[in-house]
């Protein structure tokens, strides 16, 4: 009887563990953002060339992603303003050089992943969020010769509540529009 307990134990470890692991492809994984500036125009940028990992199990549904977004790696179209976007002003690239999304759980609707939950830390705090797939799909590349999966997700932010106050007493909106585009290629 131990001996069948024991493996059954072992057989639904075996199974917990079944989400298959994908590598973030960073040619095909961003964050982009954009924000009303003084009710006139909307600034946009970007971040690219991100890191991290997704694991995925269709028929467990449930899944996880991990992704790193460097500072350094802003890019707004304007030097200029990628160097203030990286000050002290907004980002703080000295303190905070990085930005981290970790999922806490993937939401479904029939098979189709719907949304995802997870923890953003920027500026040192770290505050839930859910990002909103408009698509998600996984597909055999021709060109990587592996199974592929991704999405697009969106979300809006109110960026006070990480301590980005920059401007917002004088008209720059505290809502910020983000776009994160994700690739991984299976391991």
């Amino acid at each position: 009887m131990k001996k069948f307990f024991i493996s059954l134990a072992a057989t639904l470890f075996t199974f917990a563990v079944q989400a298959t692991e994908y590598v973030i492809d960073p040619n095909h994984t961003n964050a982009r953002f954009q924000i009303d500036h003084f009710a006139t125009t909307t600034n946009h940028g970007g971040f690219y060339n991100l890191e991290g990992k997704v694991e995925f199990s269709p028929e467990e549904k449930r899944g996880v992603v991990d992704i790193s977004i460097p500072i350094k790696n802003i890019n707004s179209g304007s030097a200029s303003f990628d160097n203030h976007l990286k000050s002290a002003d907004l980002f703080d690239e000295e303190k905070y050089p990085v930005i981290r999304f970790v999922s806490t759980k993937w939401n479904f609707k029939g098979d189709k992943v719907k949304s995802i939950d997870g923890n953003l830390t920027l500026m040192g705090q770290t505050h839930p969020i859910t990002l909103n797939a408009t698509k998600f799909n996984c597909y055999q590349s021709p060109i990587l010769k592996a199974e592929v999966c991704g999405g697009d997700f969106q979300t809006q932010l109110d960026r006070t509540q990480w301590g980005m106050d920059y401007q917002v007493k004088n008209g720059i909106s505290k809502q910020v529009d983000l776009y994160i585009q994700v690739e991984a290629a299976k391991k």
